[in-house]
């Protein structure tokens, strides 16, 4: 092979066969003389062992790599496939998808931890992860679970009945003892103002001149401030001063005259042992005994205790 011209422009077709490889020179467009021009030259190899303790499989550069042979990877696209090299291709192929994914071999430690068996003695779970085979109670255990249900059915029908209790409370407080009613007009101002609200006494009976209270009248509601009590003479002059007993009275807590109407009762009057005189603070323009009478004790509905201011908040 030493006498043979080693040509300038060469093609590469590699030949495959079982246990080696060939790459066959094919000399073209030479410059020596056509007489002495070489027309094939083969040279085989046998391809090196992959290391035994890499684990990882050869590469295709490491698999092809000769000292003296190109690699066929470095051929160019004029390069040929000589029949025959099919099988150790797809041969190669099968290594190389077999190989993991980074080209490295999984730790010891990790296929050990997948290759554990579950664990024998973990309860089984349905679908809401519920242990099925669990042990039953103890008739301790069922004791205690019926107290409890016991104590918690107690308490809530302890409950109910403290809330039954304090309802009828509050009706019998409110419907015999005690009253509430809202001022609706300004018939007693300024010490009571439209929407106030009343709180009043149901039981008292000593009531005494000026106490204000709740009354009906003719089935319509008032509120007034007794002047004048049973036995007592009451009188309301032209000059609107309010005379009991023939006496003129001073209110120092009222800032208004007190007017007698024309379609009131007539003066003087006394009033019987049930009956009370009645005016209202507002004085001009109120309804009140100037204008309905005397009221009966049947007709008072309770003393005012005390009023929740609610205008001009």
């Amino acid at each position: 092979m030493s006498d043979t011209p080693q040509p300038t422009n060469r093609k590469l077709r590699r030949a495959g066969e079982t246990g080696q490889q060939a790459y066959v020179y094919h000399a073209a467009d030479s410059q020596a003389p056509p007489a002495k021009k070489a027309t094939h030259i083969t040279r085989s190899f046998t391809p090196p062992e992959p290391p035994a303790d890499a684990g990882k499989p050869a590469s295709t550069t490491a698999r092809y790599h000769d000292d003296d042979a190109t690699s066929p990877t470095s051929v160019g696209d004029d390069a040929r496939i000589v029949p025959g090299a099919s099988a150790n291709r797809n041969a190669l192929r099968a290594d190389m998808e077999s190989a993991p994914t980074k080209g490295k071999a999984k730790p010891a430690a990790q296929t050990e931890r997948k290759a554990t068996p579950a664990k024998e003695d973990s309860p089984k779970r349905g679908r809401k992860g519920k242990a099925k085979d669990t042990a039953p109670p103890t008739p301790l255990e069922v004791i205690k679970a019926k107290r409890r249900r016991c104590a918690d059915a107690e308490d809530i029908a302890g409950f109910f009945t403290k809330l039954i209790a304090i309802v009828v409370l509050i009706a019998l407080l409110f419907g015999f003892l005690f009253g509430v009613t809202p001022m609706e007009n300004d018939d007693m101002a300024p010490r009571i103002s439209a929407g106030d609200l009343l709180f009043y006494y149901r039981l008292a009976d000593d009531w005494v001149t000026g106490d204000v209270m709740v009354f009906e009248k003719d089935g319509e509601q008032y509120v007034g401030r007794i002047v004048a009590n049973p036995g007592d003479t009451v009188e309301v002059t032209d000059q609107a001063t309010l005379v009991v007993n023939g006496s003129t009275v001073l209110e120092n807590d009222i800032y208004y005259t007190t007017p007698k109407y024309d379609d009131g009762p007539a003066y003087p009057i006394t009033l019987a042992q049930d009956e009370y005189f009645i005016l209202c603070d507002y004085r001009e323009g109120a309804r009140d005994s100037r204008y309905f009478g005397p009221v009966k004790a049947s007709e008072i509905k309770g003393k005012v205790i005390t009023v929740i201011r609610r205008s001009g908040l």
